[in-house]
């Protein structure tokens, strides 16, 4: 299936209403997500987009549902996660392609196993069962790769999902609840009365409502930012790829040394090259220097920066505007990157040395998202201070498909006000600002 682009069909087109509730910008997994619980509690919703429904990283992920690895803050959030999932198509009466299958990372050597385990103590918190195996349990469990591995770290009640069919299945699910999405549609600035949001004001028109919530991605600190609201994210491109049709040599994700492989449901598998997340130097990543600079010196095994072409244009992008210009939002619909060819190679590579039975798969497309990052590799979920009815659910650092049921209930309790049954002091806002350490958690 291809990616979703500028030029695929427009099929979300709801009329823009003269006030609703909650207008919602972004009409990713984290968008359409708390739109659908703000619509289960009967609250009125919009969702905008400027693109398409999932066009960007929420359609280019992986399709990994993990709790293993997570952020320690993150993973109460994502258990609630993958117990909604395992819900939502009899709920939605749609196939999201959801199932549990495992996740597994694999370790070469006793060192890697050991830092693996560490997380177990994480894991032991909340009743996980995520497990460390021996090289032989590994061996039976990916056959034709044997004596590769040293153990890997286990949890079988890790999932997976197709995301291509995910998130527009849950937002037709939202239409049938009341909700409202409206692709090709840019929100272009807040409107703001007396220092409190009181509604939108799109391309096509004004809406007015009570509270917004900026879920938009890679775009999030570019539309904050024309409001004088500082928010340091930085943008990270990673490549993915699908295999025709393949012998099952693995039905959940694995991390399989320098390359990773999820089950499809069309028979393939996804596959991704490890350590070949790239950003591309631009305007923020000099006005963001000081909060990334921990997870920049952490990260290097992992991120490479690149130069590539239109540094200029990202060295000097727009970056403010009225409510009459056209935007950079309208200018660029669906972010459709191209993928990395070394990546790709990388992937072939990995396939033939790591899992032989795949190595003679063809690829039929490769691809590559932008994912939003922010210093401490952790979201921003919360209501910004100064613009009151402003929420903020942005910055999921690559970690958003499979936690974003669970971030949606938790973001649309926040916006009616309601506790939010999890601990959120990690995933204040404020923390950018008040002098707390940008100090990225563990995590595989």
């Amino acid at each position: 299936m291809p990616m979703i682009s500028a030029q695929s069909p427009v099929t979300f087109q709801d009329p823009l209403p003269d006030r609703v509730d909650v207008v919602i910008i972004g009409a990713g997994v984290i968008g359409i997500s708390t739109a659908w619980f703000l619509a289960k509690s009967g609250v009125s919703v919009l969702v905008c987009d400027k693109g398409r429904v999932a066009g960007e990283q929420s359609s280019r992920n992986w399709g990994w549902v993990r709790q293993q690895g997570r952020d320690a803050a993150e993973l109460p959030i994502m258990i609630e996660s993958i117990n909604i999932w395992d819900g939502l198509a009899e709920e939605t009466g749609d196939d999201l392609g959801f199932t549990r299958q495992g996740v597994l990372y694999l370790a070469e050597s006793e060192a890697q196993l050991a830092n693996q385990a560490e997380w177990l103590d994480v894991a032991a918190q909340h009743q996980l069962d995520t497990r460390v195996l021996t090289a032989k349990q590994v061996d039976e469990l990916i056959p034709g790769a044997q004596g590769q591995w040293h153990g890997g770290l286990w949890t079988a009640s890790d999932g997976r999902a197709e995301p291509f069919k995910a998130v527009p299945a849950l937002a037709r699910a939202l239409q049938r609840r009341g909700g409202l999405v409206r692709e090709n549609c840019a929100v272009r600035t807040l409107d703001i009365e007396a220092g409190k949001v009181v509604g939108v004001i799109t391309e096509h028109g004004r809406v007015r409502a009570q509270s917004v919530v900026c879920a938009a991605g890679v775009w999030s600190s570019l539309f904050v930012g024309n409001l004088g609201i500082r928010l340091p994210q930085l943008t990270v491109r990673s490549t993915a790829a699908r295999t025709a049709p393949a012998p099952d040599t693995f039905s959940g994700g694995a991390s399989v040394g320098e390359v990773s492989i999820r089950r499809r449901m069309d028979g393939g598998y996804t596959v991704a090259a490890g350590g070949m997340n790239e950003h591309f130097i631009g305007a923020d990543s000099f006005r963001y220097l000081f909060e990334f600079r921990a997870a920049l010196s952490s990260s290097t095994r992992f991120l490479r920066v690149r130069f590539g072409e239109g540094l200029l244009k990202r060295l000097t992008p727009t970056t403010s505007w009225d409510e009459d210009t056209v935007t950079p939002f309208e200018h660029t619909r669906v972010l459709n990157p191209e993928p990395s060819q070394l990546a790709v190679e990388r992937m072939h590579e990995g396939l033939a040395r790591r899992l032989p039975a795949l190595a003679d798969v063809p690829f039929e497309e490769a691809w590559a998202g932008m994912i939003d990052v922010t210093p401490d590799v952790v979201p921003v979920m919360d209501e910004v201070g100064d613009h009151r009815g402003l929420f903020l659910a942005t910055g999921f650092s690559g970690h958003g498909f499979g936690i974003g049921p669970g971030a949606g209930r938790v973001m649309a309790d926040l916006v009616q006000g309601r506790p939010p049954a999890h601990d959120l002091t990690r995933f204040r806002f404020s923390r950018f600002f008040d002098g707390s350490p940008m100090n990225p958690g563990p995590g595989l």
